[in-house]
């Protein structure tokens, strides 16, 4: 299989989990931070929407400077927004990833910030490490967030204690 091919897979697999934990968030608690250096509820599940949208950054694009961006988070008003939100990335996202080709993959990458180069490495190495771990990772921090508000949990990966009645 080709890398887009695999990638793929497991992006529509990831996706898949990661709309049934949106699902589930209440924004009406938005606010909610378990900690106070934590981000709120309503902008890490924003966030862990809006990382489908970095692979056209990181596979369309050779570069990411912030100081060429003015990023403003996106705010919604009810979930059913942001999963139309995420559904339209996903969708953004499969066909980008539909149309890579393998040469792609070998291009070099920089994140930056105007002249301070933070790396830079293969898109190959990009794509895993910000668009799949790094949904891992705060994909995770979602369901801590969750579980603190007594949300019952979706299975991800098979069925979880909520949806097994435990």
């Amino acid at each position: 299989m080709k890398l887009n091919e695999v990638l793929l897979e497991e992006f529509k697999q990831e996706a898949a989990a990661t709309r049934k934990l949106l699902e589930v968030v209440p924004l009406e608690k938005g606010d909610f931070k378990p900690h106070e250096k934590s981000m709120t509820l309503k902008r890490l599940a924003v966030h862990v929407a809006e990382i489908s949208g970095w692979w056209k950054e990181c596979l369309i694009n050779d570069e990411l400077d912030f100081a060429k961006g003015d990023f403003t988070p996106k705010e919604f008003k009810s979930t059913a927004e942001l999963l139309v939100y995420h559904d339209s990335l996903v969708e953004k996202a499969e066909k980008i990833l539909t149309e890579t080709s393998e040469e792609e993959f070998q291009k070099l990458w920089t994140m930056r910030n105007g002249e301070q180069i933070y790396f830079t490495m293969p898109k190959s190495k990009v794509v895993r490490s910000w668009c799949m771990n790094h949904l891992y990772h705060h994909r995770g921090q979602l369901t801590v967030y969750l579980r603190l508000l007594n949300v019952p949990l979706p299975g991800t990966f098979g069925p979880s204690a909520d949806s097994q009645g435990m």
